[in-house]
């Protein structure tokens, strides 16, 4: 469907995006995730042809555009839907999805499916956060977009309602099937929603993959650590296993293929047990966290890892505790850090 090529974006002498390359596949959700100011809406604004790109190339097959071969954004066949909504104030819900429709079958289509049927007549000021943002999406998709750019759509919103709506709105994209580039600062958001999620820092893509590998098989660091709890312990690779002073796991080498390295540990990945019999760690912290406790261990080798464990289990910082690796999946191992 959509195809970036070395795309590059310069505001003055700083560049902020640096050779972009992706596809975006029919009816596919990609996530752009990563932390502020890496470009990601930026990336979204030079595909919808609101700012200029300095290098590259953008193509949807029926336009191409480049720094010297501009497409204005009505021609780009393109819908976004921005954090702020983005709605006529003065106009109801349907004459906002219905606006500049010369058939407003379409929008009575996705006004139902969106649930804003009892809204109809309601203006903007009259509706929650949520409600908005349903009326935003219902009016880009009801446009009927060849590709749907999404700004942090849920930021303004508060946390239970950000968790059903993004579902909806994933349903309502996949029901049109129609692609879409999804911008988001929370991790939890990209890995759940994209079918394949972009990880961004300093402009540039650091890691493009389904949610599964970039979270298990990150390709550096710095996208384990921004994609979740994140511990690395020192270990022996060799074999496909990975010795560590906690245990031996199956291990998948990122940037090597055996020799010293540091293991990527998720905090489902190791076990705490509260006994007094062989305990090799000690409590630093503890996070409640509802249905869990995030819990962080001082190893004897000095290393901290941390371990989620049910909110059963009731530790506290001090104790003496014994920590192991529990896991059946390889980990991600890189060549030890000096």
């Amino acid at each position: 469907m959509l195809s970036v090529s070395q795309l590059s974006i310069d505001y003055g002498s700083n560049r902020v995006v640096s050779e972009l390359n992706l596809l975006l596949g029919e009816s596919e959700i990609l996530m752009l995730v990563g932390p502020t100011g890496c470009g990601k809406s930026t990336i979204l604004q030079a595909l919808a042809g609101l700012i200029p790109i300095s290098e590259g190339e953008i193509n949807l097959g029926k336009w191409q555009a480049t720094p010297k071969l501009t497409v204005p954004p009505e021609k780009r066949s393109v819908g976004m839907v921005f954090q702020d909504f983005a709605l006529f104030p003065h106009l109801t819900v349907e004459q906002n999805i219905g606006f500049r429709l010369k058939d407003t079958t379409i929008a009575d289509h996705w006004i139902a499916l969106l649930g804003l049927d009892d809204f109809r007549n309601k203006k903007p000021a009259t509706l929650s956060g949520g409600q908005k943002q349903r009326v935003a999406l219902a009016r880009t998709l009801a446009h009927q977009p060849d590709f749907v750019l999404l700004d942090e759509p849920l930021s303004n919103l508060d946390a239970a309602l950000k968790d059903m709506l993004r579902w909806d709105i994933r349903n309502a994209l996949k029901k049109a099937g129609v692609p879409a580039i999804w911008v988001t600062h929370d991790q939890e958001e990209a890995l759940s929603i994209g079918d394949r999620v972009g990880v961004l820092k300093a402009g540039k893509i650091q890691q493009l993959d389904t949610p599964e590998r970039c979270f298990s098989v990150p390709n550096n660091r710095f996208v384990a650590r921004f994609l979740g709890e994140a511990s690395f312990i020192s270990g022996h690779f060799e074999n496909n296993q990975a010795t560590t002073p906690i245990g031996n796991v199956p291990a998948h080498g990122v940037d090597c293929q055996q020799g010293e390295v540091d293991v990527l540990l998720r905090p489902d990945d190791v076990m705490l047990v509260q006994g007094e019999i062989g305990n090799n760690g000690v409590v630093v912290w503890v996070r409640f966290e509802g249905g869990s406790r995030l819990c962080a261990v001082e190893l004897a080798c000095k290393t901290v890892v941390t371990s989620r464990v049910s909110h059963e289990v009731v530790v506290y910082p001090g104790d003496s505790v014994h920590v192991s690796l529990s896991t059946s999946h390889p980990l991600a191992v890189y060549k030890r850090a000096i």
